[in-house]
């Protein structure tokens, strides 16, 4: 019997910022089919509500994602899944609320993708970060479309190919996030963001959102299909497969 939970992401609105929570502390909010399912409907229902002005993603815990369901992965692949992330992404870039993300703790690989696609990432310092998939195989292939857009071409090289962990103040040095700061005062400083985000008018965001994110929004559209597809054609592969299950192996 599985342990995981009923709901997988939670939801509520206040004072015009819709805050999201990722909780799936069993698998550390991996991106499993529920998980994205969840956030999909959650950010369609912000997207929607007029009284919605800035959308907080955020997790329970410290862990803030730790990317790809590798347990679906190995077993059902990812076709379906590495399309339905690069929407989550294009939704995330292009509905008309400011979209901030909050970490504390880890982000890893898939869900360095959600941090990127978000208008404003703010973490602790010491939160870290890695693109983990040159180490099973794979590529940073459906996130790179948000992700090497924020970063340097040189971090992204850095850090895609090397699949090693670097911190919070090294995100924002590498243009991932927008600001680092200490852990204790990472709270604080996202409300303040998004108390003077929620001051704007929805017309306002709507209209500069466009404009900041058309670029963004054309490299997912022109480059989504292919990257889906290199994505599913890797993780399908026999090295893949192989270096997912000793993965697991090793977690149990």
């Amino acid at each position: 019997m599985s342990d995981a939970p009923t709901t997988l992401v939670t939801y509520a609105v206040s004072d015009a910022v819709a805050t999201i929570t990722l909780d799936s502390p069993h698998n550390r909010n991996a991106l499993s089919r529920q998980l994205v399912t969840e956030l999909f409907e959650h950010l369609e229902t912000a997207a929607g509500d007029e009284a919605v002005r800035v959308v907080l993603i955020q997790s329970s815990g410290k862990v803030f994602c730790s990317g790809a369901d590798l347990s679906e992965a190995s077993t059902t692949g990812m076709e379906e899944g590495t399309r339905r992330i690069i929407a989550l992404q294009r939704l995330i870039a292009t509905m008309p609320k400011v979209v901030v993300t909050k970490n504390l703790g880890a982000v890893r690989a898939g869900g360095i993708g959600i941090v990127a696609a978000a208008d404003v990432a703010v973490c602790a310092e010491e939160a870290t970060f890695a693109l983990t998939e040159v180490k099973l195989g794979l590529a940073a292939a459906i996130i790179s479309l948000t992700v090497f857009h924020r970063m340097t071409p040189r971090a992204a090289s850095l850090t895609a190919l090397g699949g090693e962990v670097f911190t919070g103040a090294e995100a924002a040095a590498y243009g991932l996030v927008t600001k680092a700061v200490p852990a204790a005062e990472l709270d604080a400083e996202v409300e303040r963001l998004c108390a003077a985000f929620a001051t704007g008018a929805n017309q306002g965001i709507r209209e500069t959102k466009g404009i900041l994110n058309a670029d963004l929004v054309a490299r997912i559209d022109a480059l989504g299909d292919e990257m889906a597809t290199l994505s599913t054609r890797l993780f399908g592969s026999d090295e893949a497969r192989e270096a997912m299950t000793a993965f697991l192996s090793r977690k149990k």
